[in-house]
């Protein structure tokens, strides 16, 4: 590739029109998909809920490898995985599983998509989501429609919540991964101090790079999943400090690369204890470790040479096609006729209509900004600023 046609690239990649072009492609194409889930979860799901999940699949893919297409393929974001190779052969994409990730960065839930794309369970990928998400358009309605776990918050209205959805979730026909943060909202300095104050009042772990563990609902999933999800995938994603380009949407947005380094070890839920004072002592051992690998990776760049965890060989998996093949499939479709019928008002004298049209697609690319600041860290939850009484040691 010459440097002119990196210069053009770069032109357009930093361009607030095409942003909005991409945003008008994203919710339009979104809510296209939402209404198609609405017909199917009321006319289909009552009468064959296995099929209605097959195209639920589908639906949802097309929605969340843009994001991914975004990431890979707009801004080249690199993703590192450190994952034992016969494992990844035999068990990743073949099985349920249950996911626990920290919860550091603006986009680490999107490199899990990335890496669930390459596993082909991008369609299946479902997490635990607060409660209003589920009403917000695109992606929240898609959420609501695909089965995704939503909670108050509240132990005990979220336990049995929590105990019926993994029992609906853990009957999909193919293979799906349910995401858990366990600590409960983005890492940040004023989060952590409340973290390590609680951490030593109750003389537990004190974690360096993570917050301490929420431990009740990783609790509350387990009796569900006995004997139906195989595996917890014990996943670590590090970014690092010294990098020109944080890792942000908005920086992917302007298509500035970023690589990711993720680290997930399969383990058997056999492995996991019975006992909910030990399944907490589990839990929160299993962030030590995170912390002592992020830890080693921040000091000399790799996971496991300070961390005393056994050491996997890192590989880049490629890029699939797919993700870039649908975002051209809705671009063609919509932005196609959509311009076209825009000129064609203007040229007419439908100023008024044009206007209109004109104003629509500026919405969509406010919706976009609002949906960034919602992603931020320094837009973040107050969830974590203080310990409640169901996050207590039993």
């Amino acid at each position: 590739m010459n440097n002119r046609t990196i210069m053009v690239l770069n032109m357009l990649k930093a361009s607030r029109t095409v942003h909005l072009f991409l945003a008008t492609t994203f919710f339009i194409s979104g809510l296209v998909v939402n209404f198609i889930q609405i017909i199917l979860y009321f006319i289909l799901k009552p009468f064959n809920k296995a099929l209605y999940r097959t195209l639920n699949w589908y639906l949802c893919y097309t929605m969340y490898s843009q994001l991914v297409c975004l990431a890979e393929w707009w801004a080249n974001v690199k993703l590192i995985l450190y994952i034992d190779k016969n494992d990844w052969n035999k068990y990743f994409g073949k099985e349920h599983g249950y996911c626990i990730m920290n919860h550091s960065y603006e986009i680490d839930w999107l490199m899990g998509w990335m890496a669930c794309e390459k596993m082909t369970v991008l369609g299946n990928c479902k997490a635990y989501a607060k409660k209003v998400i589920q009403y917000i358009p695109v992606l929240g309605w898609g959420w609501k429609f695909a089965e995704f776990v939503f909670l108050e918050r509240s132990y005990e209205k979220d336990k049995e919540v929590i105990n019926k959805q993994i029992k609906e979730l853990a009957d999909h026909p193919d293979p799906m991964w349910l995401l858990l943060f366990p600590e409960g909202t983005r890492f940040t300095p004023n989060k952590h101090e409340t973290s390590l104050k609680y951490a030593r009042e109750n003389n537990l772990p004190e974690l360096k790079h993570h917050l301490l563990p929420r431990t009740k609902g990783f609790i509350a999933s387990l009796p569900s999943m006995r004997g139906k999800i195989p595996a917890i995938y014990d996943t670590v994603v590090v970014f690092k400090e010294d990098d020109p380009v944080a890792p942000t949407i908005t920086n992917l947005l302007f298509g500035k690369s970023v690589t990711a380094h993720m680290y997930i070890k399969r383990v058997p839920l056999e492995e996991v204890p019975h006992t909910e004072p030990e399944q907490e002592k589990y839990l929160r051992q299993m962030f030590l470790r995170k912390d002592k690998m992020k830890e080693s990776f921040l000091q000399t760049g790799d996971f496991f040479k300070n961390s005393g965890i056994a050491a996997v060989e890192p590989w880049v998996p490629e890029r699939r096609i797919w993700p870039a093949l649908n975002v051209i499939f809705w671009l063609v479709s919509i932005l196609v006729p959509m311009l076209y019928y825009l000129i064609k008002l203007f040229f007419s004298g439908q100023i008024i209509y044009f206007t209109i049209g004109t104003g629509l697609i500026f919405t969509f690319y406010v919706l976009l900004q609002r949906t960034i600041a919602m992603s931020e860290t320094k837009h973040g939850s107050s969830y974590g600023t203080k310990i409640d009484s169901h996050s207590k040691p039993e």
